[in-house]
């Protein structure tokens, strides 16, 4: 009987946190230009030669999981765009190990495609979107395609996803008043919200005013007595609260007022191979030339293990925001 070979230790950094989150962009290439995230004009995408193939992203983490990864989030750009994607996703769920697949998208090709990454494996949803009003949706994004965001809502529930989170980046002047229509829109449908502070990443994130949401917070837990969750509703740094009364439930994201570093458990893998250790930070490892060079699995985990010593202790957003360069899109979020 043949043995297999015991499992390689846990992902661990210089810091001694135990990294067991990968975040894959499958795609640089978004429908939306949202003003926090691209420029309207931008066209500097990578190209398609330079793109991890379905099957590269799959050698990519399977490594990660024979190496303690458990959670995988698909995003990008957009990921729905991506050809391919339900066999993607499908192929990462019957990984060993994998415990947890999500997907996070802007909502525009989700009526097409619920039903199929439903199948898939994907297991929970986070949709972007910023208000409820067509006109500031079409200031945010550059398009009015609020109502194709919530047919794709409507399809992802058909399809039984549950507890979809709603991400919303609150904006001065532009949509901090939609926050109050927003909680009564997910109270109604069941949605989690999470509102999440504008990052500093590239040109356009700098550009963009956030709304400081510790104010906001104590504002929402006098109207909703909301109270604080005392289970995490998923792998990433967001902060939960609930109201008891109604059953919804609040997730604060915030990066620059409350950072949490600390606890910082996720590297991100961009479609062109290369590996970010840090949203805010420019440390980063190239998987693709490895890969096309046709390394071993070895070899493969060895480099991985490399790249993790690279993460820092912490981003720079307040003291060099003007360091993080690439768009959002190119990091996958």
């Amino acid at each position: 009987m043949e043995v297999s070979a015991p499992a390689s230790p846990v992902l661990s950094d210089p810091f001694g946190r135990t990294v067991d989150y990968l975040r894959v962009s499958v795609t640089d290439r978004c429908d939306l230009r949202c003003t926090y995230c691209m420029p309207r004009r931008f066209r500097g995408f990578e190209q398609p030669g330079h793109w991890l193939t379905l099957e590269e992203i799959t050698r990519v983490v399977a490594a990660f999981s024979r190496m303690g990864t458990r959670r995988v989030r698909l995003t990008g750009g957009e990921p729905l765009l991506r050809k391919g994607l339900p066999e993607l996703a499908a192929n990462i769920a019957a990984l060993s190990g994998i415990e947890d697949l999500s997907l996070t998208t802007n909502g525009t090709q989700l009526g097409r495609q619920a039903l199929l990454l439903r199948s898939a494996g994907v297991q929970r949803l986070n949709v972007s979107l910023d208000s409820l009003r067509h006109e500031c949706v079409q200031h945010i994004t550059g398009n009015d395609c609020l109502d194709h965001v919530l047919d794709g809502l409507r399809a992802a529930q058909r399809a039984g996803f549950e507890r979809i989170k709603i991400n919303m980046v609150p904006i001065a002047g532009v949509n901090e008043h939609d926050i109050e229509p927003m909680v009564a829109f997910c109270m109604e449908h069941g949605f989690v919200l999470r509102l999440i502070e504008a990052m500093p990443v590239g040109e356009q994130g700098r550009q963009t005013q956030g709304v400081p949401l510790g104010p906001l917070l104590e504002d929402l837990q006098q109207r909703f007595g909301l109270v604080r969750c005392t289970m995490p509703l998923g792998g990433g740094p967001a902060r939960y609260w609930t109201s008891p009364g109604t059953g919804f439930t609040l997730g604060l994201i915030t990066p620059l007022s409350q950072h949490f570093c600390e606890t910082c458990n996720r590297v991100r893998l961009s479609v062109d191979g290369t590996l970010y250790l840090c949203l805010g930070q420019e440390d980063k490892f190239e998987l693709r030339p490895l890969l096309r060079a046709g390394c071993s699995d070895a070899e493969l985990e060895h480099a991985i293990r490399q790249a993790i010593t690279l993460k820092p202790e912490r981003h720079d957003f307040l003291a060099r925001p003007e360091k993080i360069v690439r768009f959002m899109s190119m990091t996958g979020g």
